[in-house]
């Protein structure tokens, strides 16, 4: 994760494949509610539009962004929807061409930044890979959204790695943000990638592991499925069961959830 220019290729190729599910929607569809309460595809364009701005106000700007970021946390449970609110107030055409812009932007700036330099954010400041990589992950999660509000169906690739690694890098932070204390030994995680190979994180031996394919893990720890519809999403041990039931691979508060639906993710 050194070298950013991967993730950053992957994070061009992830907000691509999003932008051509939304950019032939009639604007009636844009209102069409997601599986986020109270979000439609309007609502998570923007939200993607507008965390890319605070991203590249952090890569240009960074005394800037602080000053935003000390504003907006004064009111830490509700900014991202009020923002989200407000973005998807603005005709689709509109949107859609301010999201592109702004990632575009963001692209360019952080191709420019020292890899080895810390960007502010919300949580800890982070290199200029691990903001691509987040950045990736939430335009995935909310592409997920989009495109379960479409009916749509995405097949999984190799840019989940990006997602999966976030979501075991993040352990001790889930337990952190449900005040419990994590455990002091690592798990030992393995997934299925969608090429058959299995992704390993984690001591070989250790006495607790979590085991399934990437695709579902990816969806559990971005928390845009309900565990009891991840059936391939195994865990060993009292702890790495506790892991499971609180995972989250995204900053801030814990998230609602999903009620479970019944059906299995596709892998």
């Amino acid at each position: 994760m050194s070298d950013p220019g991967a993730v950053l290729a992957d994070l061009r190729a992830e907000s691509e494949e999003l932008d051509a599910l939304v950019a032939g929607l009639p604007a009636g569809r844009w209102a069409a509610p997601t599986p986020a309460e109270g979000w439609t595809v309007a609502h998570q364009i923007a939200h993607l539009a507008w965390t890319d701005r605070q991203a590249l106000l952090s890569a240009t700007d960074p005394e800037g962004f602080v000053r935003a970021a000390r504003e907006a946390l004064a009111t830490p449970l509700t900014f991202v929807d009020e923002a989200a609110e407000a973005g998807a107030l603005t005709p689709p055409a509109e949107l859609l061409a301010d999201w592109r812009a702004g990632r575009e932007e963001l692209l360019r700036a952080l191709r420019e930044r020292p890899t080895g330099e810390k960007l502010p954010w919300y949580g800890p400041p982070m290199s200029v890979a691990s903001m691509a990589t987040a950045r990736l992950m939430e335009t995935w999660a909310h592409g997920q959204d989009i495109a379960d509000a479409l009916g749509a169906v995405r097949p999984p690739t190799a840019r989940l790695r990006h997602i999966a690694r976030i979501g075991v890098r993040t352990r001790d932070f889930a337990y952190a943000t449900h005040q419990l204390t994590p455990p002091e030994e690592e798990f030992r995680v393995e997934l299925r990638a969608p090429d058959g190979t299995v992704w390993e994180y984690g001591p070989p031996d250790a006495a607790q592991r979590v085991t399934g394919t990437a695709l579902e893990f990816c969806l559990l720890v971005t928390q845009r499925a309900h565990r009891a519809d991840l059936p391939s999403v195994r865990a060993e041990g009292a702890d790495a069961e506790r892991w499971l039931e609180i995972a989250q691979a995204f900053a801030g508060p814990p998230g609602k959830g999903r009620t479970p639906s019944g059906k299995a993710a596709t892998s």
